[in-house]
């Protein structure tokens, strides 16, 4: 009987359909762990095709390079180096499962389907994989592993199963992506899990981005007796050995790091930044290109650009029309230069001017509105995109939460771009992640240290400057209140009557609810950005935009 275990937890960054690549980052894993002494690597949930694959795992040229991956992996462990668990699409029987293979001794030694399939949120399996039977424990060199996948630990039958045939150590592969506070969401789901079963947990979770979801990594070992054993780093690519004993008739993890997790606002961006790096380095782009407008919004954008990407793939550009601030202007030459981007200006003047002359015709009789501010927004939107094409750099979108929640942006204006990462962050948060950027920083930054947002940036009232002395305050309530209304709207999904009972004015309510719903055909258009909250716009909120519900005062 075996009475040690050596287990290297792989957290790794797969990239969706790069299966070669994906297949490389196993096998780097595993070289990695042989190194250390590893008996067995655990690697993160569905690594081959990465994690979510959509709809592309239907495709069957799709899961036959996966599963010819896996098998190419099989052979390679006959090496006599450690054995792999690794994540994969698989068929069998005619149908597709979310599958876990231990691989060992030149092929596959078992396979286990994930059971519970995941279907809210941004999760929709059940649209492509067909559910596992129950699973009993994998046999692996004397040692019953019990291998639920990712949501199978969300509930207590799957364990339970394990548990009642046997399983002695519990090792969870999994694709959870990050959202504010779910790390204790996690810890509290494997020990309730430990507590059930009386069995030790191993979690390692794939770190990286993917569209709109940021895996955080954060893999831990919660020990039979609920203590943390494990704590593996957050955001960042690792292989981490564990050693286990057999202590009586159960097993305990006694030799493996504990590091500290990030937590609130420091989370929230090494999020995004981690978010902004995958999408532009796995989509290819040189660089981004960033409309910065002196304003705190375009301000952070730069910030975390420059963070994740170096400054010299970072180029801003000041578009002044004849209602910018001097105050504007030197706040924005003064953030490029903190930044130390690439830096332009250019007057957006000339084609406003020629918009007039052009649309001079039909407007004759109408008085200037909001026509005509949003052909300034167009206009920036329109140079950003002629230096994108021209450039090939990606433009960066600079709105937030607060804003696209009540369509205070321009659609093929200010809107315009490839990714934003604030499309999930409340216009608070923008003032104290800023805050938090000016006082910290943190290894794996490309920007500098010190202050990077010009402290008038924050304490400026914030001001879209498309008519004379314009402030956002003119038609939108407070941001403190206004964003506890739309938390209560877009998170709690609650009632008028129940956002007024927090000290609202009711058709303040639902004057914001009516702007939230009329927006919803922006949202539709709007760029993909990082996912932050537990319920972002995009697939994790999905509204009708034909939609006559109003609620009630």
């Amino acid at each position: 009987m075996t009475d040690q275990l050596a287990i290297a937890l792989a957290q790794i960054n797969p990239t969706v359909g790069d299966v070669p690549g994906n297949a490389d980052r196993v096998r780097a894993a595993r070289r990695r762990a042989a190194e250390l002494g590893a008996d067995l690597v655990l690697c993160t949930e569905l690594c081959i095709s990465g994690y979510p694959p959509e709809d592309l795992v239907l495709k069957p040229s799709f899961q036959e390079a996966c599963m010819a991956a896996v098998r190419t992996l099989a052979a390679e462990t006959a090496d006599g180096g450690p054995a792999l668990l690794v994540g994969s699409p698989w068929v069998e029987n005619g149908t597709l499962h979310n599958a876990v293979l231990l691989l060992d001794g030149g092929s596959i030694a078992s396979t286990r389907f994930k059971v519970d399939l995941p279907n809210y949120g941004v999760f929709d399996e059940k649209r492509v994989f067909v559910p596992g039977p129950m699973p009993g424990p994998i046999a692996f060199r004397g040692v019953r592993l019990g291998v639920p996948i990712c949501e199978d630990i969300w509930t207590s039958a799957v364990v339970e199963c394990l548990e009642e045939t046997g399983a002695e150590i519990l090792l969870v592969p999994n694709g959870s992506p990050f959202e504010a506070d779910k790390t204790d969401v996690r810890i509290n789901l494997a020990v309730a899990r430990v507590t059930e079963t009386g069995l030790p947990l191993a979690y390692v979770n794939q770190v990286g981005g993917q569209d709109e979801l940021v895996f955080d990594g954060a893999s831990f070992v919660v020990n039979a007796d609920r203590s943390l054993a494990a704590q593996l780093p957050a955001f960042r690519e690792c292989v981490v050995l564990t050693r286990w004993r057999r202590q009586g008739e159960g097993w305990r993890c006694y030799d493996a790091p504990i590091v500290e997790t990030p937590e609130g606002l420091e989370a929230i961006y090494e999020t995004m930044v981690l978010g902004l790096r995958d999408y532009v380095n796995k989509n290819r782009f040189p660089g981004v290109l960033i409309g910065l407008s002196g304003g705190i919004d375009s301000a952070i954008t730069a910030a975390v650009a420059v963070d994740a990407l170096g400054s010299d793939r970072v180029r801003c550009v000041m578009m002044p029309s004849p209602y910018t601030s001097q105050s504007s202007l030197d706040d924005a030459a003064a953030a490029a230069e903190a930044l130390g981007v690439m830096y332009d200006t250019i007057n957006i003047g000339p084609a406003m001017e020629a918009f007039r002359t052009m649309l001079g015709g039909v407007f004759e009789g109408r008085a200037e509105d909001t026509t005509e501010e949003n052909i300034q927004a167009r206009s920036r939107g329109l140079t950003l995109m002629a230096m994108s094409n021209k450039f090939g750099a990606m433009v960066l979108s600079t709105g937030n939460k607060s804003e696209m929640s009540v369509g205070y942006a321009t659609l093929y204006g200010d809107m315009c771009g490839g990714y934003n990462v604030l499309k999930d962050v409340y216009k608070t948060t923008v003032f104290a992640l800023s805050d938090w950027r000016n006082r910290s920083w943190r290894d794996g930054f490309l920007g500098p240290k010190g202050r990077v947002i010009p402290q008038n940036i924050i304490d400026k009232p914030p001001s879209a400057e498309l008519k004379p002395d314009q402030k956002d305050q003119d038609t939108l309530p407070p941001y403190d209140a206004l964003d506890d209304i739309l938390q209560g709207l877009i998170e709690g999904e609650q009632s008028i009557e129940q956002i007024a009972a927090r000290g609202h004015e009711a058709a303040t309510v639902q004057r914001i609810w009516r702007m939230v719903d009329i927006a919803e055909y922006k949202r539709r258009q709007a760029p993909p950005g990082v996912k932050i909250t537990r319920r972002a716009f995009g697939r994790d909120r999905r509204y009708p935009i034909t939609n006559g519900y109003r609620g009630s005062v």
